[in-house]
């Protein structure tokens, strides 16, 4: 079997067996074909190449190919980019092996370079009313934002979620819940607050039927000025603007508004485990770095306010 054809395999396996996102089986194909690439190529230094034949692939391979993504001359990629990278590798690599077109999994002890911790960077509870008070308006693109960035802070959810939404995933009988759909095409109802509740209730009647007219009949949720999905750099733009308007200094993103949602929550006192089921993460663990920023909260704000802290 050629390189392309397991190639090929693989991302079927992944998109169809394990369900996972488009936009994660193209990552993956990015990420193959930086290393089917590699292995074609003549060797310089490393573990000899070309390669034309995987059996042929070795532990040595793996491990030169991590360092050639850190050293490359066009573009060095950064730890988290090379653990990404070599994640694929190792998933392309486990599954030749589990469908025995090799026989050991070359891949299988080769770590990642350790990842320096980055907290995520939320915004204060005055800067999100600041962000949503900007988007205060009776035209149809201003209810339009409103009810976008309302309910991006009311969920939690993913911008690619939001703008993915249909008009039907919004439980509008009793509106108070809306249904996500995450990573792996995982679904999950998310509680809506009132603020979030009131300002899409608004947008449906008040503004989607006019963009609605604007174009073809779409069943999203969320429609452009002409008639059309959002997309998610629509909603990246729309924010960055919003941001401007209210007179924000710090850098504002759609992710901003997920990890403030999150580091609100636990700073309220809400349990690590509803969070994290609130985010629609797989693990507890990703959910634990919020701790972090409110641990680092509390202890900014103890040394500034304890007469004995300094």
């Amino acid at each position: 079997m050629s390189i392309a054809t397991a190639v090929d395999g693989y991302l079927r396996h992944v998109s169809v067996e394990r369900g996972l996102a488009a936009n994660t089986v193209a990552a993956y194909r990015r990420d193959l074909g930086v290393y089917t690439a590699w292995l074609g190529a003549d060797s310089a230094e490393g573990a000899p190449r070309p390669i034309t034949d995987l059996r042929d692939v070795t532990r040595a391979h793996i491990s030169a190919f991590v360092q050639y993504l850190g050293l490359r001359p066009e573009s060095p990629l950064t730890a988290a980019s090379i653990a990404r990278g070599l994640s694929t590798v190792r998933g392309f690599h486990r599954f030749l092996q589990g469908e025995g077109l090799v026989e050991t999994d070359v891949a299988h002890d080769t770590k990642p370079p350790k990842l320096a911790l980055r907290l995520p960077k939320a915004i204060s509870i005055d800067q999100v009313s600041a962000l949503l008070a900007a988007t205060d308006g009776d035209d149809v693109q201003r209810l339009r934002d409103k009810a976008l960035l309302e309910l991006l802070y009311a969920t939690g959810a993913r911008v690619s979620e939001v703008v993915n939404l249909n008009v039907d995933d919004v439980l509008v009988e009793e509106f108070d819940s809306v249904r996500l759909t995450g990573k792996g095409d995982k679904q999950r109802i998310v509680p809506v607050g009132s603020f979030a509740r009131a300002a899409v209730s608004d947008y449906l009647v008040r503004a989607r039927p006019m963009l609605s007219a604007r174009g073809r009949s779409t069943p999203a949720l969320f429609l452009g000025l002409r008639g059309q999905r959002v997309s998610r750099q629509n909603a990246w733009l729309i924010i960055r603007a919003a941001a401007e308007r209210a007179g924000l200094t710090v850098p504002v993103s759609p992710h901003t508004l997920r990890h403030s949602f999150a580091t609100h929550l636990l700073a309220g006192g809400a349990d690590v485990r509803v969070v994290q089921e609130l985010l629609g993460h797989s693990s507890v663990a990703t959910t634990q770095i919020y701790t972090l920023v409110t641990v680092d909260t509390l202890r900014d704000m103890y040394t500034l306010a304890h007469p004995r802290a300094r």
